[in-house]
């Protein structure tokens, strides 16, 4: 698999490594996201050992950084293949005096497994870092999936808090940066994997770009054993630590029962603690209008992980029959059941797309925020409102369609009607006075000072029709036109 973007987590890693004395650094994410590509890019040139824990007992995991040592720094003093590390402090002092006068990375990948079998192992560094402070030029790094037990590490009742000079985040690409993966494929190509897979790295690697979509998902989901199959089983499985019923969570969200209350009745139990950790992965996400304050109790629950969504929310229901061989079979019925399912991730990418152009500064001055907004009874519904200012007016509206080509006036004209829902003091063009002000109060004075119109933004996969002026027009080329 090519390596790709990280062009942020890189630079950070540069820094951590270029200061004078730096504590350790972690890293962490959900598997398959890419951190230990990531870490072997950094490395590469450096002097380096990394040692990944596979909750071997503590002799066995001591034994095989001995063995790592060996090959990553060769020519030592020390045989430790007959004399291999006798405990972690041991090993500590050992790597550090071999980083006396010249820098060596050393990654503990999979850092959890290796504190499953030496639960002290974070004090025993706390000691350690204490005792070694500017006396070498080890560079110890923390890595791993359990994102829970990652975040905990910092905490401030734990061993290692306020130990780490860098603590860096991995999360999926977004989709234009997922698009450096797919330079095979056209912008709307691109779309539809994005919504499928969404961006993690070794999903996107699986997909034949020289192949059609049909030979694809026939290849991918629609055998015994296929890839992304199994993957769902395996997310399932080991991306929840904490919480009680998470697959039952999640089944819930995907068929429709969104709000607190519905994901309560199905699981039949307090649904608090599991949502809160599939937040904290990213593979659910809390939204709201986002006209809303914080304390807004419409509130509802999303898959955000497009792999998830279209695992639990298509493939699972025809995983039996694919079991049973019938996959090519009702491949045709899973490519009709796409359409439908595309909607949503296709929204989300729209809202994302919209960051991006704010965070560039392509949509005003002051933006605050960008999500979607409904009414009450969840009537007009807007995918995207653009909101400015410390007090929150809305700048743009945007509706995305997952179609290929729509009718930009016909699209707008909706959209006016429902953006005259977001209240009377969001003004369109036509509740503007000539001088661009909003209306007289009753004394023949300015009300409070108005902000502009709101402009619109249309989107379609591959063609906007008939525009209206000044509107901004996305297409899947410029979501996915790669960084």
């Amino acid at each position: 698999m090519a390596f790709v973007n990280r062009t942020e987590e890189l630079a950070a890693l540069e820094r951590w490594w270029a200061s004078t004395d730096p504590r350790p650094a972690v890293v962490w994410g959900r598997r398959r996201v890419g951190k230990t590509a990531l870490l072997h890019r950094f490395a590469a040139g450096r002097r380096s050992v990394f040692h990944t824990g596979a909750g071997r007992a503590a002799s066995g995991e001591l034994a095989q950084l001995s063995r790592q040592v060996v090959d990553g720094v060769p020519g030592r003093f020390r045989d430790l293949l007959a004399r291999p590390y006798s405990d972690w402090d041991d090993a500590l002092d050992d790597l550090a005096a071999t980083a006396e006068h010249e820098p060596l990375l050393v990654v503990l990948d999979e850092f959890p497994e290796i504190v499953a079998t030496s639960p002290d192992l974070p004090g025993v560094l706390r000691a350690f870092l204490d005792r070694a402070a500017g006396r070498t030029k080890l560079r110890l790094l923390l890595c791993g999936s359990a994102v829970r037990h990652m975040t905990a590490l910092q905490e401030q009742r734990a061993p290692l808090y306020g130990r780490f000079d860098l603590s860096l985040s991995l999360h999926p690409f977004r989709p234009n940066e997922a698009a450096l993966m797919l330079p095979g494929l056209t912008p709307a190509d691109r779309a539809f994997v994005y919504g499928l897979v969404g961006g993690v790295p070794l999903y996107l690697s699986w997909w034949d770009q020289d192949a059609g979509i049909t030979d694809n998902l026939l290849r991918l989901a629609c055998r015994p054993g296929a890839s992304l199959l199994t993957e769902g089983q395996l997310v399932l499985a080991t991306e929840v630590e904490h919480g009680e019923h998470p697959a039952a969570v999640l089944h819930a969200i995907a068929s429709g029962r969104t709000q607190y209350n519905e994901i309560k009745d199905y699981i039949r139990a307090e649904p608090a603690r599991t949502l809160d950790r599939l937040i904290e992965l990213r593979l659910v996400e809390r939204i709201m209008p986002v006209t809303d304050t914080p304390r807004s109790r419409r509130r509802v629950y999303r898959i955000a992980d497009n792999f998830l969504a279209f695992y639990l929310g298509i493939l699972s229901r025809f995983r039996p029959e694919i079991d049973r061989g019938l996959g090519e079979a009702l491949l045709p019925v899973l490519l009709k059941s796409l359409d439908d399912h595309f909607g949503a991730p296709w929204e989300e990418s729209f809202r994302e797309h919209l960051r991006r152009l704010a965070v560039a500064g392509s949509l005003g001055p002051d933006i605050v925020a960008v999500g979607p907004y409904w009414g009450t009874g969840g009537r007009d519904e807007i995918d995207a409102v653009v909101l400015a200012g410390r007090d929150r007016h809305p700048v743009l509206a945007g509706e995305a369609k997952w179609t290929r080509s729509v009718d930009g006036r016909r699209l707008a004209a909706g959209l006016q009607e429902k953006i005259r829902a977001l209240g009377p003091h969001l003004p369109t063009e036509d509740h503007l006075d000539a001088d661009g002000t909003g209306p007289q109060d009753g004394d023949g004075r300015r009300a409070t000072e108005r902000p502009g119109p709101i402009r619109l933004a249309i989107c379609a996969r591959e063609e906007i029709r008939n525009p209206p002026t000044g509107a901004l027009t996305v297409t899947a080329a410029d979501i996915f036109s790669p960084p």
